[in-house]
């Protein structure tokens, strides 16, 4: 099964998931908002979703987390310029320290993922697609100013499998649906349903608890929790600067969130 087949798939489920949301929770987006909705969604989903999977194909995992571990200064930075959202010194330190934390966990991995040797043009494109990720997420914070996170959410899921319906087939084929594995079937819902539909939900709710350039910092629990599981469901073993570097992500998040005082608007979950 291809990139473009794996994310149509994965959205697919993800919307499945969200449906109950649209028919319980109504949106009420002036026009400028829904255009803002459907600009961020074109941008998050179609866009990011599939330049990031066809990096993947072309470099090693532990050059994509990597890559992952720029995404927190992308996005202060990008917080910063656009948002026009203030970190403090201490917030820039704790930036600093969780990122070298990342590059160390990843630079700790050793050997080449089965897809072969890294690629400069994957490792471009992975970031190329933490940059369009910018825009959908400062976009979506906007929204979440004004309507709820369950609304902002179920909605752009969905509008963003609608989009892939029509661009997928367009650029990489129909997707196939005979000869696909229940196991396959079953991985793909779980990563829709669990990795995309409620990680989204819960990022945007998050969003509304925090400055963008705050909870970028946090991004970097990505590296560490994948490297915790490789260690508990792979036994796989971690050297010394994988470790040194779970521990500078810690102790970066605990900084955040203990001398954090400037929440954002909240308007709830409902």
């Amino acid at each position: 099964m291809g990139v473009g087949s794996m994310v149509f798939y994965r959205f697919i489920f993800a919307s499945i998931g969200m449906l109950p949301l649209l028919f319980t929770h109504r949106a009420k987006f002036s026009g400028a908002e829904w255009r803002t909705l459907l600009i961020a969604t074109t941008l998050g989903i179609p866009l990011q979703f599939l330049v990031q999977f066809t990096g993947l194909s072309l470099t090693t995992v532990s050059h994509a987390s990597l890559m992952v571990g720029t995404m927190p200064v992308i996005l202060a930075l990008g917080a910063t310029v656009f948002a026009k959202e203030r970190l403090r010194p201490w917030g820039w330190v704790a930036l600093v320290v969780s990122t070298c934390g990342a590059a160390l966990i990843a630079t700790a991995k050793h050997g080449h993922a089965a897809g072969g040797d890294p690629s400069l043009r994957g490792d471009l494109l992975v970031v190329l697609s933490l940059v369009i990720a910018l825009g959908w997420i400062l976009m979506n914070q906007r929204l979440l100013r004004r309507h709820s996170a369950i609304v902002v959410t179920a909605y752009g899921l969905v509008a963003g499998t609608l989009m892939l319906a029509v661009v997928v087939p367009l650029t990489y084929g129909v997707p196939p649906v005979h000869g696909v594995s229940l196991k396959a079937w079953a991985a793909l819902a779980a990563s829709g349903i669990l990795c995309t539909a409620t990680t989204t939900l819960l990022w945007n709710w998050g969003m509304t608890k925090v400055p963008a350039s705050q909870a970028g910092i946090l991004l970097n629990m990505e590296p560490l929790m994948g490297s915790l599981l490789g260690v508990i469901v792979l036994h796989e073993a971690l050297g010394p600067l994988a470790y040194l570097g779970g521990a500078m992500i810690v102790g970066a998040a605990i900084l955040l969130t203990t001398q954090s005082s400037a929440p954002v608007a909240d308007p709830g979950m409902v």
